[in-house]
């Protein structure tokens, strides 16, 4: 059996759900950004697997644990169910900035980590993150780089510094749309 290599690589907190400079502490905390769990669902109807890679220094902060973050990932999982949507993975970093980790965005640890647990070319990988240091990783390994103006994209955006060839979404919903249409031409 061979897997389809089509794979999307996602930022969680201002991606995929409403962000905030509290950090996003309990699975109540975590709502889904309108239009982003059907836009999982229509890359994963095109084909594509969806993984998420997401800083979670909250962990390390000792805002929450372990089983307040697989509650959190729980939820998002049964929402992207919900509307026939998948999330194949989750990888995340527990670090604080601190702890000098390797994991721990803009570093492409966790990025590195998917490309090898998925076998996937970069260059044919899209990755979308609404902050500079989602686009720092995966520009590191040559990946696809988009940035959606949720979350802190707007801020990131305005900020300018984006690495070379980053495309802007307004969300997730539409990079799905314009990702799709532009493999269909």
């Amino acid at each position: 059996m061979t897997f389809s290599k089509k794979l999307v690589i996602l930022d969680r907190d201002g991606v995929i759900n409403v962000d905030s400079d509290a950090f996003i502490k309990s699975p109540d905390e975590w709502i889904a950004i309108p239009g982003s769990l059907e836009a999982i669902a229509r890359l994963n109807q095109a084909g594509y697997r969806v993984v998420v890679a997401s800083n979670q220094s909250g962990i390390g902060r000792g805002l929450f644990d372990m089983a307040a973050l697989n509650a959190m990932h729980a939820k998002m999982q049964r929402a992207a169910a919900a509307v026939g949507g998948r999330i194949d993975a989750v990888f995340f970093c527990p670090h604080t900035a601190d702890d000098q980790c390797e994991c721990r965005k803009p570093k492409p640890g966790l990025l590195k980590m998917i490309m090898d647990r998925f076998e996937i070319d970069p260059s044919a990988t899209p990755v979308v993150g609404d902050a500079l240091r989602d686009l720092q990783a995966g520009a590191v390994l040559g990946f696809d780089l988009h940035l959606v103006l949720t979350g802190k994209g707007a801020k990131t955006l305005a900020a300018g510094g984006l690495p070379e060839g980053t495309k802007v979404h307004e969300d997730l919903k539409h990079f799905a749309l314009d990702y799709l249409a532009e493999r269909d031409e």
